[in-house]
């Protein structure tokens, strides 16, 4: 049974997928479980948003719902990681991290290709840009288990494979791919076009 659970973030639907069960065991059953989510430094909307109502599109057309956004107006710079670029997340995984149950950490794409490139050549899978989030933050699990002396089964969702991502994985070993950058101005420009909601 897992310790330590980690999965990539976007949205949330992939992570949800896979924490969810495993969350309902952990409140049914006292069962003790760390869960991780990792998204990217360019839209991380769980470590920098804010946990206030937005529409869940750009266009302003849905519903307003409370989660962790950076504002729908908010345009991500361009990363290889395009499965990561919302500006929200899932209102269910806002609340469990304003509960304190789940942990959300940000990563740049240059550490997150590295660790995917370390995964490939020792299991011989090369994993999607959106998936090399999670594969970092399962290698920083460990290592950090390592560090305390710890054994921890650790468990991840590799959600996807990177076929279709050679051009990525190509600049990164030319030294062309540019690592991700938080642009807070551009995040406080979108928050400040948040809903008013009393």
């Amino acid at each position: 049974y897992p310790d330590i659970l980690v999965g990539c973030t976007g949205g949330g639907s992939n992570f949800s997928g896979l924490a969810f069960p495993f969350l309902g065991k952990k409140f049914r059953e006292k069962k003790d479980i760390k869960v991780i989510a990792c998204e990217p430094k360019s839209c991380p909307s769980l470590t920098k948003g804010k946990f206030a109502y937005d529409f869940g599109d750009t266009g302003n057309f849905t519903p307003l719902v409370k989660m962790h956004t950076l504002g729908s107006s908010f345009m991500t710079p361009p990363t290889h990681s395009g499965g990561l670029r919302y500006h929200g997340m899932s209102y269910h995984l806002s609340h469990l991290l304003e509960l304190g149950l789940i942990r959300a950490k940000a990563y740049g794409q240059k550490e997150c290709f590295e660790a995917g490139v370390t995964f490939g050549k020792q299991e011989g899978i090369i994993p999607a840009p959106e998936a090399n989030h999670a594969v970092k933050g399962v290698m920083d699990a460990a290592l950090d288990c390592k560090e305390k002396g710890e054994s921890k089964t650790i468990l991840f969702n590799l959600c996807g494979h990177g076929h279709f991502d050679m051009t990525a994985y190509q600049d990164y070993f030319d030294n062309k791919l540019a690592d991700d950058v938080f642009e807070e101005e551009r995040v406080n420009k979108a928050l400040a076009n948040l809903p008013n909601v009393e």
